[in-house]
């Protein structure tokens, strides 16, 4: 529908990716990810420089190169240097860099690594986010975490390539 695919650009600043023509497939679900996935990047109290570590930890851990390539840029664009992004190719190994990474960055990083790759957080990591981060910033990363582990397997499952 018109209205859906108008609103996906409008999101965008005019382009449809292969994610977007993906989703099309099923408008309602085009519709929907359109408004979530809005709302994740553009109106949280979150950081954009922690937003965008989360989704390219995410992307590394699952092997979703298409979200690599969309996410590695905004990093930069954030704030991040190309020796972060260099190490975040190791998310273990750059969760304990103290030279590249600061305390609050480290936190977010051992939380990233444990809700994707076991899903639980032990209660120290979650502690040394809490104290970085307010309240709502913690949920707000858990939630990007949470919601880029969603994107990175629905584009792996399906295929869909960088463009």
């Amino acid at each position: 529908p018109r209205e859906i695919v108008d609103a996906v650009r409008a999101r965008r600043g005019g382009a449809l990716l292969e994610l977007d023509r993906m989703l099309l497939h099923s408008p309602e679900l085009a519709m929907g990810w359109n408004v979530y996935l809005g709302t994740i990047r553009a109106r949280l109290q979150l950081p954009p420089k922690l937003r965008e570590l989360a989704i390219c930890v995410v992307a590394v851990l699952n092997r979703a190169e298409y979200e690599w390539t969309q996410h590695a840029p905004g990093f930069l664009d954030a704030g991040g240097t190309s020796a972060q992004l260099d190490a975040l190719h190791d998310p273990e190994r750059a969760r304990q860099d103290a030279v590249l990474f600061d305390a609050t960055e480290r936190a977010a990083l051992a939380v990233a690594v444990q809700m994707t790759c076991t899903v639980q957080v032990d209660e120290a990591s979650l502690a040394a986010l809490s104290r970085a981060l307010g309240p709502r910033q913690v949920v707000e990363f858990v939630a990007t975490v949470a919601t880029y582990n969603m994107v990175s397997r629905f584009l792996v499952a399906l295929g869909v390539e960088p463009e």
